[in-house]
């Protein structure tokens, strides 16, 4: 694969999930603020955190677009190299665990309503909100000792985690298979199971209105996509690169598709809250009103411009 095909690309897809991501994840992220001081719940935590890993990981995307830049070269000082790493990793298995536990609560709250209002307790949910965030954490500690601490590759000089020596795949593919197996495959699982179920007894309730049912589905949909499109590619590639011995070729535009998840993920928020929903509303309207604003402030302008250019040419006329 050839830089000048590969670069372009990366750049591309850093851009757009950078520009879509920011503010939209921005909005998501000050809407569940106002929300979880007003009245805290276990699923506003898990969206709100979820918005922070976003946030987190959009703030190191600049990073990476100038390696992408650079011809996949890393031109900064070298010590930023395994924090933008740490945290792009990090921020994959994060986005999956919280995904996860939000299905869990919302097929919970429809399979044992009763139950599960008495024993729901926002303090479970911020115990369950540091252990992601702390497992995470340790679990990505691994790229430091991959970057920092095992011989490189001769061919690495000047690259961040672009090619690795027989001592760092030792230690990385049963890492990176590991990872897979326990922060992918399990939550993806459970997530297909809490959502199908979700559905199934939501569609079986007639007193749900047709509306909050459209919304589950949307919802159930939109996770499962994410999951499908931004994380199942990348995590297949542990697989064959653990047998193959090796990075797989295509690895790389897996990896690409998780960035989509910044974008992605506000889809989610706004199916997810109806508060997110007024405030994405709130925002394109007024987006809106200003753009018609200045077109009606121009058009006036144009307008006068037009008369004042005919009326000299027709003074020209008659002058001649």
């Amino acid at each position: 694969m050839s830089n000048v095909v590969y670069t372009p690309l990366v750049l591309f897809v850093y851009v757009l999930a950078f520009v879509t991501g920011v503010p939209s994840n921005l909005l998501a992220c000050h809407t569940f603020l106002v929300k979880v001081r007003q009245k805290p719940s276990p699923v506003l935590l898990f969206l709100l955190n979820l918005t922070i890993s976003d946030l987190l990981f959009l703030f190191i995307l600049p990073f990476k677009m100038v390696e992408a830049a650079s011809d996949m070269t890393w031109p900064m000082p070298y010590f930023l190299c395994p924090i933008a790493v740490w945290v792009y990793f990090c921020s994959i298995y994060i986005s999956t665990l919280f995904l996860a536990a939000v299905s869990i609560e919302r097929y919970l709250g429809v399979a044992y309503p009763i139950k599960f209002k008495v024993n729901r307790k926002t303090v479970h949910a911020i115990w369950i909100c540091g252990f992601i965030w702390v497992f995470s954490a340790l679990h990505g500690s691994v790229t430091f000792i991959v970057i920092t601490v095992l011989p490189s590759n001769e061919s690495q000089q000047g690259q961040c985690y672009q090619s690795f020596s027989p001592e760092q795949r030792k230690l990385l593919l049963p890492f990176r298979l590991e990872g897979s197996l326990l922060l992918f495959y399990i939550p993806f699982m459970i997530t297909i199971f809490c959502y199908f179920n979700f559905i199934r007894l939501l569609l079986s309730m007639t007193k749900i209105s047709r509306k909050k049912k459209y919304r589950a589905i949307c919802l159930a949909v939109a996770t499962l996509f994410n999951f499908t499109l931004c994380f199942a590619p990348y995590n297949i590639s542990h697989i064959v690169g653990f047998f193959q011995n090796k990075n797989p070729r295509w690895r790389v535009y897996a990896l690409l598709l998780t960035t989509l998840n910044a974008s992605i993920d506000p889809i989610i928020f706004y199916y997810s809250s109806t508060a997110v929903q007024r405030t994405f509303l709130k925002f394109f309207r007024g987006m809106k009103r200003k753009l018609y604003i200045r077109d009606a402030d121009e058009t006036p302008t144009e307008i006068s411009q037009l008369s004042d250019t005919r009326t000299t040419c027709t003074n020209h006329g008659t002058t001649v």
